[in-house]
């Protein structure tokens, strides 16, 4: 065990300083950030500029460091950092769910080669230890499906919507306003988020590399009073749920929509920024984690623990990976859908295979049916630029 922990740190948005805050402020963490690397030198800061550099070689070219801790934005800029790292040996810890979904084969062959670890629990669920939990508690049991509300933003935005009546437009003010959303929060709302968390839980769920762009999303923008109130009519509300789920033995389905979702369910009463993640398994059924998914102090506390394990030599140790399932990833499968839209064009783009349900009028028109996973991947641009609404309805075939 190492005692006191030298640590270089990329980024000091809110999370960077959430972990900056929880560091300096907890007497029972033997650990120093001796430096920390931001972008804008003329940004005012609510430290001494003493402790920043603008220069990325000033915290990589130092041989004292023992992680490094990487909080940055750009997931390129943030991939070239974590790789330099791991091929020096460096331990490191980072939150970027985007660059590490989409280099999962390249990071673990770094860590390998180099015998080094790259934690990265903040990168899924923020405050819920998900990762670790799936990598120790559920290295033996069959994990045969997960399903939550992964976005912290996208969640406050439909809690404000359905709990308090707000308009669409002023819940995302409020949401960006308390930090829980960017100034551009098309990330958040269209789903790309929740899908590249989803492409990392669901890797160490299953084992099997997952691109994120094969994982269906949509995006919650475009949700009106008629879709609120379809929900309200069959006592449902509209959440964003991911879903990576076993069909057979080896192959899985995967996708990141707007969900009705009813009483009863664990996930009904996951508000706010808080996440919620349901584990089903073969052997002890299913278990459900809560926690936030958005904030400093929440995504810096799962940064800081993922320090703290360091000390300890703690790597992920990739068991469902290294045993080699050969789980594939299906397109296959039947979703029923909801469909709510205003030009007729709109529904010519998409071949049900059955419809369950329609309704049409001068103000707006829907139809429920259902639709293969494939014909909605393949209507990805669709489905992120035109004005409908498509939401789950859970039932799948």
């Amino acid at each position: 065990m190492k005692k006191d922990l030298k640590i270089g740190q990329f980024g000091y948005g809110v999370v960077g300083q959430g972990v900056y805050d929880i560091i300096t402020n907890n007497k029972n963490i033997q650990a120093e950030i001796v430096k920390i690397c931001a972008k804008h030198p003329d940004k005012p800061r609510n430290i001494s500029m003493d402790h920043f550099t603008f220069d990325k070689n000033d915290i990589l070219q130092r041989d004292d460091l023992d992680i490094i801790v990487e909080l940055i934005d750009d997931p390129e800029a943030a991939f070239e950092i974590v790789s330099e790292s791991l091929k020096k040996g460096i331990n490191v810890v980072t939150s970027n769910k985007k660059m590490v979904a989409e280099h999962m084969e390249e990071l673990l062959a770094l860590q390998m080669e180099n015998r080094a670890s790259l934690l990265y629990e903040a990168s899924a669920c923020s405050s819920i230890p998900i990762l670790r939990t799936l990598e120790e508690y559920y290295d033996n049991d069959l994990v045969e499906s997960i399903n939550g509300v992964f976005n912290g933003s996208t969640n406050y935005i439909l809690t404000k919507i359905f709990k308090h009546n707000q308009d669409y437009d002023i819940a995302v003010k409020q949401a960006q306003d308390l930090g829980f959303a960017e100034s551009n929060p098309s990330l958040d709302i269209g789903g790309f988020d929740a899908a590249y968390k989803l492409a990392i839980v669901a890797f160490h769920a299953f084992g099997t590399f997952i691109d994120p762009k094969k994982i269906v999303t949509h995006s919650i923008q475009y949700i009106s009073r008629y879709d609120i109130q379809f929900a309200q009519e069959k006592g449902a509300i509209i959440k964003q749920v991911a879903t990576a789920m076993k069909v057979d033995d080896n192959k899985i389905m995967l996708y990141c929509l707007p969900q009705f979702v009813y009483p009863g369910s664990k996930l009904y009463d996951v508000n706010y920024e808080y996440n919620g993640v349901v584990v089903d398994t073969a052997y002890s059924e299913d278990h459900f984690y809560y926690g936030k998914g958005a904030g400093g102090h929440p995504t810096g506390f799962a940064v800081m623990s993922d320090i703290s394990a360091l000390r300890y030599d703690y790597k992920y140790e990739y068991k469902k990976h290294l045993q080699n399932f050969n789980i594939e990833i299906t397109e296959e499968p039947e979703l029923e859908v909801y469909l709510r839209f205003y030009d007729k064009k709109n529904l010519e783009h998409f071949n049900f295979s059955s419809i369950t349900g329609e309704y049409k009028s001068k103000e707006f028109n829907y139809v429920t049916g259902y639709i293969k996973l494939k014909e909605l991947l393949a209507k990805q641009s669709i489905l992120q630029t035109a004005d409908i609404l498509l939401v789950a309805t859970g039932n799948i075939k």
